[in-house]
């Protein structure tokens, strides 16, 4: 098997040069042009399957798993009235909501990691990103009146859980659950369910079939990466030839250069950066991460990029670690040994970009050789 290192510093899949400044965190120009991929748009992004070169019979279980995410898409969105989410919202300050068995486990975790996060991460936190994305087109600040009232809309305290009914209600009016910070991470880890099992399927089916057709072979039934938009991702196994699959992290202010490259094997991946989504109001910088506690943007960090089990729970941290900064996101990475993190804080004027590694090994994380 290839090492990691050898593999980076082989020839390239495609001209190092090519200035690509698209609004995404992480990369996957690395991966040889032979793997197999199946994307479709939804969530607002490019969902993708990424699967080891070899048959072509595997896409219908690539397909399967974006039609998961499609299906979720539907559940969770807030922008269509009739989805279960839009409901939920609807009617939770008034009555008593019972939830499919598998929304009620995220609300429930989502809730875990809000009280985790000492609330940087809030499900609840969604007008207040609104008001963000307003001001942002509109190119000003919020009035105090609106804060106020965004602020009022925020708390996951206000979120009462029945475990025995599996139902939902909002002990204040105006809340509501949003899951644009840890949707996407969802949507990774319930197709990645999908596939897996649909891989065993087929394994199961080819061994009780006998010869007849190339069967699959078991490393490749287990290696896959799956990414939506590029800043969630989740993999499983390895790349043909290499341990894991290699994930380009992008320059925080240089979208065009790689700061690092994760080595990504069965655990999901999600970062966290307001390098291109901002705007600048008399000359002050203001990021589209917003702190739940304070209802104006985070400060001080430039990009979060947390390795956790699952993409969900990568993706919810990822923000958290944002809005809570290098110490308490070190501190959570000491407690959690199962989650790792590649912080990197806004440099002095004038200074250099300094990432700071959490968890990860050196084989894990590679940095170029010029860093």
């Amino acid at each position: 098997m290839t090492s990691r290192r050898e593999f980076l510093t082989g020839r390239p899949f495609r001209d190092e040069g090519d200035d690509n400044v698209e609004p995404v965190v992480a990369d996957l120009a690395l991966l040889p042009a032979n793997t197999i991929r199946l994307a479709c748009t939804a969530m607002a992004s490019d969902f993708e399957v990424i699967l080891n070169p070899g048959s072509g019979g595997r896409l219908e279980g690539a397909s399967a798993a974006l039609h998961e995410v499609d299906r979720l898409e539907d559940q969770l969105s807030v922008y269509r009235p009739m989805s279960e989410l839009s409901r939920l919202n609807a009617r939770g300050a008034t009555e008593e909501v019972v939830v499919e068995s598998r929304l009620f486990e995220l609300i429930e975790r989502a809730l875990q990691l809000a009280g985790e996060t000492e609330g940087a991460f809030d499900p609840t936190a969604g007008r207040m990103v609104t008001l963000w994305r307003t001001c942002r087109r509109d190119r000003r600040l919020p009035t105090e009146s609106e804060l106020e009232a965004a602020r009022r809309s925020v708390g996951s305290c206000h979120v009462q859980l029945d475990l025995q009914r599996k139902s939902v209600r909002f002990d204040s009016p105006g809340i509501e659950l949003n899951f644009n910070a840890m949707g996407k991470g969802y949507a990774l880890d319930r197709a990645g369910e999908l596939l897996e099992q649909w891989f065993e399927n087929e394994l199961r089916r080819q061994s009780e079939s006998g010869p007849g057709e190339p069967p699959i072979p078991r490393s490749a039934a287990n290696s896959w990466l799956m990414h939506g938009g590029y800043s969630s991702l989740l993999a499983r196994g390895s790349l043909a030839g290499v341990d894991g699959w290699p994930v380009a992290i992008r320059h925080p202010l240089l979208p065009g250069r790689t700061l690092a490259t994760v080595w990504l094997k069965d655990r999901g991946l999600s970062t966290s950066g307001a390098g291109v989504q901002f705007f600048r109001h008399q000359g002050k910088r203001y990021g589209h991460i917003v702190d739940p506690r304070t209802g104006w943007p985070a400060e001080g960090m430039l990009s979060a990029t947390v390795l956790a089990p699952d993409a969900a729970t990568a993706e919810a941290l990822s923000t958290a670690f944002f809005v809570l900064g290098v110490e308490t996101a070190r501190s959570y990475c000491h407690n959690h040994t199962e989650v790792a993190a590649l912080l990197v804080p806004a440099p002095a004027s004038g200074g250099r970009v300094e990432p700071i590694v959490c968890g990860l090994s050196d084989s894990e994380l590679m940095f170029p050789l010029d860093h």
